[in-house]
């Protein structure tokens, strides 16, 4: 298996997680635990298991300045990205930070112009348009009129934007260091340096969790988000950084939610509808068309 094979494979096994996510874990906020304490919960586990997992690796040294890079790096895709989002989610519509997590894609195209003087072509861009209208047309009509943007939902709104944007310069600025660097070394730093960003936010929350109280099914919930929505999820998009370009890695977005449908469908709680198979069709489109090879991989 060849690695770029192995890295979309590994993107769409991250999406599949996302998909089983929505229904595993979406009863844990705010009666199990409360927002920052999941957001401490997810940090402080994954940052964990990276460590434990770089014993089974051969050490590597980072280069003077590379630690610092990494400090700045998990700014963005650990403390902003998680905090904002879990923020601008209670502040908003579900519904509403799933459309405007949209822009991801978008934004890490952009980023990659300005950054790397990517050159944008026929195919990228079509791909593009394919994915947005597709996850926009599944996204909308799943919502039945609930998507809507106004005073009361201006604030989470915006942060959920935030979001967005940080997991953009994330994945941009992130693919240098992967290609440089093991995925597990870069990770593993990068939650440690996002342990101690989160602390401060999350640690007292996470302390008024009554852990004895809690059902299996909570704790089992609990370990899934840890395990499989963080560390693997995290692991899975780092490592396809190595091969894949930024665009590709962050145009997986749009799986999201056609997968969450087929999880809904598969557990009687959704149905299969002409629109969906025309959103899906669009997304997978534009996910090919997307990855198809360039001359450089940014």
């Amino acid at each position: 298996m060849n690695s770029s094979l192995k890295a979309h494979l590994s993107l769409l096994t991250a999406q599949v997680i996302y998909a089983l996510n929505y229904s595993i874990a979406k009863d844990l906020m705010p009666l199990s635990i409360k927002p920052f304490g999941l957001v401490m919960m997810r940090v402080t586990g994954a940052c964990l298991l990276f460590w434990l997992l770089s014993f089974f690796y051969k050490t590597e040294k980072l280069e003077k300045g590379d630690l610092k890079k990494l400090m700045l790096l998990a700014v963005f895709g650990v403390a902003v990205n998680q905090l904002f989002f879990i923020w601008g989610l209670s502040l908003t519509k579900p519904i509403n930070s799933a459309i405007i997590m949209v822009s991801n894609p978008i934004a890490v195209m952009i980023f990659t112009i300005l950054v790397f003087k990517e050159k944008m072509t026929f195919l990228k861009l079509t791909g593009l348009g394919f994915g947005v209208i597709g996850a926009l047309t599944l996204l909308l009509f799943k919502s039945h009129g609930a998507f809507a943007i106004g005073s009361d939902t201006i604030v989470g709104d915006m942060m959920t934007l935030v979001n967005s944007l940080s997991w953009a310069v994330f994945v941009v600025m992130a693919k240098p260091m992967m290609q440089k660097y093991q995925t597990v070394t870069v990770m593993k730093w990068i939650f440690l340096f996002g342990f101690i960003y989160v602390f401060p936010f999350g640690m007292p929350q996470l302390l008024e969790v009554k852990w004895l109280e809690l059902s299996s099914q909570t704790l089992f919930a609990m370990s899934f988000v840890v395990i499989a929505t963080t560390f693997l999820v995290y692991l899975m998009n780092t490592y396809a950084l190595k091969t894949l370009s930024s665009s590709v890695v962050s145009m997986y977005i749009y799986l999201q939610p056609f997968f969450a449908t087929l999880v809904a469908i598969f557990l009687g709680k959704d149905e299969l509808t002409t629109i969906k198979v025309i959103s899906a069709s669009l997304i997978i489109s534009g996910v090919y068309l997307a990855s198809r090879k360039t001359s450089k991989n940014y």
